[in-house]
């Protein structure tokens, strides 16, 4: 069984992963793979605020380094994905093209009338992949 965990630095990604992790422990075939989506938007402040390129890259792998020692901590081995672009757009993409059995993403807990005006990345990711998947608030 293929678990994925869609992250983002946030707490309600980190509720989410700890979720995954779990279920990854009492399924002894589950595969835990973490997703992160450098946001093209983000991705361009975050390089002109940055010192170099390593530096970029130290920043993303500081958002994910937290989760895989929670991981490991427990038992459970985990892959590291890194993709580059829209959030939803991405995860929808990659999710479905590497047919994951099981997604879990945090809530970003917007207010209404935010949501209705920006949408969600959860609920975006909720109405177009074709697996299960479970919002972590």
């Amino acid at each position: 069984m293929k678990i994925a965990v869609a992250i983002d630095g946030s707490e309600n990604a980190l509720r989410a992963a700890k979720h995954a992790i779990t279920l990854a422990q009492y399924l002894p075939e589950a595969h835990l793979e973490v997703i992160y989506v450098a946001d093209y938007d983000k991705a361009r402040d975050e390089r002109l605020l940055s010192q170099s390129p390593e530096s970029l890259t130290l920043k993303r792998e500081q958002k994910v380094q937290p989760i895989l020692e929670l991981a490991k901590g427990v038992g459970v081995k985990a892959k590291v994905t890194m993709l580059k672009g829209n959030p939803s757009q991405e995860i929808i993409k990659y999710v479905n093209s590497e047919e994951i059995d099981q997604l879990v993403i945090g809530s970003r807990g917007l207010n209404t009338l935010q949501e209705m005006v920006l949408g969600s990345v959860s609920h975006k990711v909720m109405k177009h992949v074709n697996c299960p998947i479970t919002i972590v608030k």
